[in-house]
């Protein structure tokens, strides 16, 4: 009833949860001084926002440029025999921006003063937040299937990318949050967990790690904004890509969307193989072949000028095996897994007056995901399939006031849980005597969650202040509910060109739903007495960001934060035996502080670069809720000490990028990443039977005396060239040169809680992109 109760509630203030989404759109009409109207070209940059646009206005001279992320833009309108017309335009709402335009007669040749520098830095930005644009998306390496856009959000100041394609934002485990298309995904999108997305179908992101908006909720370690949904074009328009490169990668994709009237449609497919898809835990990469698919359709309809209806489907899976160790290999074991996931999307959009917007979306989402051992698995043969069924509702509204930008807003999520776990141990010695040799699992659980939400921003001159206030509910194996309070200030200062800002979040962030129930149940309670089986429970936490950022010339923009984290039943995973299979646990809390710096030259001629670095320590405090911890190691480890670093402490971490255009027709670039190494809790006492599952060579990676695998360092090279083009028609080519040094970087090892991983040898790859 309880749910129930706020269900009603929920619909009867019309607002159950607005559309998760910071962007907006600008609406053209361009006529000329006699109000004929014009079919010219509008341009649209912010390097504040990596974002470039360029659009053509119908016969009626309208043009929408939609999904801009909130900021600051510079416009220009072109057309043959009219002078262009130039100016700004700020975004800061999702109701849309009406620009009507009026172009003058004059030379066919003009030269226009270009001024998008003017956009290098967002005078009212609130926190912490990276956008991607379409050139850093499209020039994103594909060597390996599933990591090109993890391992484009790695470089990112404060994010760390783990075995397996994990992200680690801020230290945070689980809590990564992807909202697509303004719907929010909140299980684990790694490719080990699930299906990779296509980071061909995508448009556009944006990527926040603090100043979290109220209406944001569930899982805050970092929040991604993904656009899939392109602008609408009249005519067929579309992109195919082919490539390959080493460990026999091969993949593809297709994309094409036809635009006619007040309509939009766009159908996609992918396709990829692979014999290097997990990260193995040795050199000679066994047993790690995979394949993935994926394939969407959406249709999106203007009803009126102010009303818009979009569907959405979805299909991918992936289906891979676990690298086997040297012992394991040896003994012929072959473990496989598989993974999908169907989503079906929908969304309506009404502007209900020039300062008020109605949204509302929905989402059904189906996932699973399977683990195979055959018999001679070792030193265990495990057997996994899990996954859940919900449903979403989100809409509301978002309105202006003055210098006000409010929403107000709720959600409700309604699901099904299902897990059936089992193994049988094959090697008795591996464990401790008292380990039950078989065991076995079957699970289901409702899951209903709810939120409200109230927020709003409010602008006088260079001052900008946010607050808002969350309400959450959840109940799955555990009921709770919270209020989550958010404040935000910003100041520009104008003459040095530098905005300082800060922020405070409440957060109330739920468990990771892959193996909950397994992981909270008191049937593993005999698996070790060293952990507290009692249900993992949502974590609560106080974020504290605070920064500046500053204009050092009108091409260069510097960004330096410094944040803290406190949380208690802070969230991380226990993996299991090397599988890739983990489980939630829960510390009883932690402290994570940090200084992240970001350098950035978005465009400076043929020249754009930028330098990230991440300083952090991250500190958990025992004891552990959850997990599927076996043997005398796991219970040792545990019981040694109150507090340790965690998994994912890596102190100094940095990644670097130049890109240099040679021609109109040719670039190249060269990228570097660094990590100073993550902590270990092996013990060197053990180490001949660690070469001998492992090998000298990793072992050698590693320092027992600092507990920590030793720094990693990767030096990349890339190159692009347009082959052809003719008019809106182009090929182009890429080659990417991974790890040229061939340096081997151990990512994990032996960790209780990491496993063992290492990072790929030097590799190349290769594609080729026609769009029409």
């Amino acid at each position: 009833m309880y749910f129930v109760r706020l269900l009603l509630c929920v619909l009867a203030a019309v607002a159950v949860a607005f559309a998760q989404t910071s962007e907006g759109e600008v609406r053209f009409s361009v006529h000329d001084v006699t109000g004929n109207a014009l079919a010219a070209s509008v341009d649209l940059n912010s390097e504040s926002n990596s974002t470039h646009k360029t659009v053509r206005a119908n016969e009626d001279g309208e043009a929408v440029v939609r999904h801009l992320p909130y900021g600051i833009y510079h416009y220009m309108i072109s057309l043959n025999g009219f002078k262009p017309a130039s100016g700004m335009v700020e975004i800061r709402s999702g109701i849309p921006v009406k620009l009507p335009i009026s172009l003058i007669v004059g030379p066919v040749k003009t030269v226009v003063d270009v001024e998008d520098h003017l956009t290098l830095l967002d005078p009212h930005q609130l926190g912490s937040a990276v956008a991607l644009g379409s050139r850093q998306l499209t020039e994103q390496n594909r060597s390996t299937p599933g990591r090109a856009l993890p391992e484009l959000l790695a470089m990112q100041p404060g994010w760390l990318l783990e075995a397996n394609g994990v992200l680690h934002p801020r230290g945070s485990e689980y809590q990564v949050q992807y909202i697509v298309d303004g719907l929010p995904l909140t299980d684990n999108r790694s490719p080990s967990f699930a299906p990779p997305f296509d980071i061909d179908n995508i448009q556009s992101l944006q990527v926040l790690t603090g100043s979290y908006p109220a209406e944001f909720g569930r899982k805050l370690g970092g929040v991604i904004e993904v656009t899939t949904t392109p602008d609408l074009a009249r005519g067929l328009h579309g992109k195919a890509v082919l490539g390959g490169g080493s460990f026999n990668t091969e993949h593809g994709s297709f994309g094409t969307q036809y635009g006619w009237g007040r309509n939009f449609a766009g159908i996609s497919a992918e396709g990829a193989r692979t014999d290097r898809y997990l990260d193995p835990p040795v050199l000679n990469n066994y047993t790690n072949s995979a394949t993935t698919a994926s394939f969407s359709g959406q249709f999106e309809r203007d009803l009126t000028d102010d009303q818009r209806l979009g569907f959405t489907y979805s299909h991918s899976d992936a289906r891979f095996q676990v690298p086997n160790e040297l012992l394991q290999q040896m003994a012929g074991q072959r473990q496989d897994r598989d993974s999908g996931d169907n989503e079906l999307q929908g969304r309506y959009q009404r502007v209900l007056s020039p300062v008020l917007l109605f949204t509302s979306r929905g989402l059904f989402e189906d996932v699973n995901a399977d683990l195979w051992s055959n018999e001679l698995s070792d030193p265990i043969a495990a057997f996994q399939s899990r996954g859940f069924k919900q449903g979403y509702i989100a809409s509301g509204v978002a309105g202006q006031a003055g210098a006000n930008n409010w929403k107000a807003g709720g959600d409700f999520l309604y699901g099904a849980v299902h897990e059936a776990f089992a193994y049988n141990v094959t090697n008795p010695d591996y464990f401790d005597p008292d380990t039950p040799r078989q065991f076995s699992f079957h699970g289901h659980a409702l899951d209903r969650e709810g939120s409200l939400y109230a927020q709003d921003v409010y602008r006088y001159r260079n001052l900008s202040l946010s607050g808002g206030l969350r309400w959450d509910g959840y109940n799955l194996l555990v009921k709770e509910q919270a209020w989550s309070p958010r404040l935000g200030a910003s100041f520009y200062w104008p003459a040095a060109k530098m905005l300082f800002h800060a922020s405070y979040d409440r957060v109330f962030q739920t468990p990771a739903i892959e193996n909950l129930l397994l992981a909270s149940t008191a049937e593993v309670s005999s698996l070790s007495d060293q952990v507290l089986r009692l249900p993992v429970k949502p974590s609560h936490g106080n974020f504290y960001d605070a920064g500046i950022s500053e204009a050092l010339t009108a091409h260069v923009r510097l960004d330096v934060d410094v944040f803290r984290r406190y949380e208690d039943n802070f969230a991380d995973d226990d993996v299991f035996l090397n599988t890739g299979v983990s489980f939630p646990i829960a510390f009883s809390h932690a402290q994570i502080h940090g200084v992240e710096a970001r350098l950035s030259i978005p465009k400076w001629g043929p020249l754009s670069a930028f330098l990230s670095y991440s300083n952090q320590t991250g500190t958990g405090f025992l004891p552990v809720t959850g997990g599927l911890l076996l043997g005398d190691d796991a219970s040792t480890e545990i019981s040694q000490t109150s507090s340790f670093p965690i998994s994912q402490d890596q102190r100094n971490t940095a990644a670097a990028q130049v890109r240099y255009q040679v021609s109109k027709r040719v670039w190249i670039a060269s990228s570097g990443v660094y990590g100073s190494g993550l902590p270990t809790e092996i013990a060197s006492g053990d180490i001949d039977e660690l070469i001998s599952q492992y090998s000298q060579a990793v072992v050698n990676r590693v320092n027992f005396d600092r507990n920590r695998v030793r720094p990693s360092f990767t030096v990349n090279f890339s190159g692009g060239a347009a082959v052809w083009k003719h008019e809106s028609r182009s090929v182009d080519l890429q080659a990417d040169f991974l790890n040229v040094t061939d340096r081997l970087n151990v990512i994990d090892f032996a960790g209780l809680f990491s496993g063992t991983a290492l990072a790929p040898p030097r590799s190349a790859s290769a594609r080729l992109t026609f769009s029409f």
